[in-house]
């Protein structure tokens, strides 16, 4: 699978890890910074994993922050991504069967390494289930979705 991770700061060590056991697993990744643990900001990166995303260049993305959290609702402003803050296994697989998440997003001070490449490979071994109340659930959260980006009017 090829597979776009980028992180902050914080998350810098955790993703340099997570690249080698993709690799390690026969998974393409790229790489979308940041490049140091020097202090930059997770919206920049989160919208870049987001954008490879939408625009089909990988099949799924992985961000990484502090929390997860800040990384998550900027990753989530890009329209057609879900993406998804897990911290175990059942979430990161059932994210992907139940709500076809397309982006893992990982607390760096949260989860340990071990912990880390356990999530990513469950959310790399899923697939959306196709199951008739898991895409009528998704077909509404599109809907929603939709609404949203509809222009205002301007009378």
């Amino acid at each position: 699978m090829l597979i776009a991770i980028g992180s902050d700061h914080a998350g810098f060590e955790l993703k340099q890890k997570l690249i080698s056991h993709m690799k390690a697993s026969q998974h393409q990744v790229i790489d979308l910074g940041t490049n140091s643990p020097d202090p930059v900001d997770y919206p920049d990166y989160a919208e870049k994993v987001a954008r490879a995303v939408i625009s089909g260049e990988v099949e799924r993305g992985v961000v990484i922050c502090g929390s997860g959290v800040g990384a998550s609702v900027a990753a989530n402003k890009i329209p057609g991504i879900r993406a998804g803050t897990c911290h175990d296994t059942y979430s990161a697989h059932q994210g992907v069967e139940h709500d076809d998440i397309n982006v893992l997003v990982l607390g760096a001070r949260i989860v340990g390494i071990e912990l880390a490449k356990e999530v990513l490979d469950a959310f790399l071994a899923a697939r959306f289930s196709g199951e008739e109340r898991h895409v009528r659930r998704l077909n509404k959260v599109k809907a929603i979705e939709a609404r949203y980006l509809k222009p205002k009017d301007s009378a």
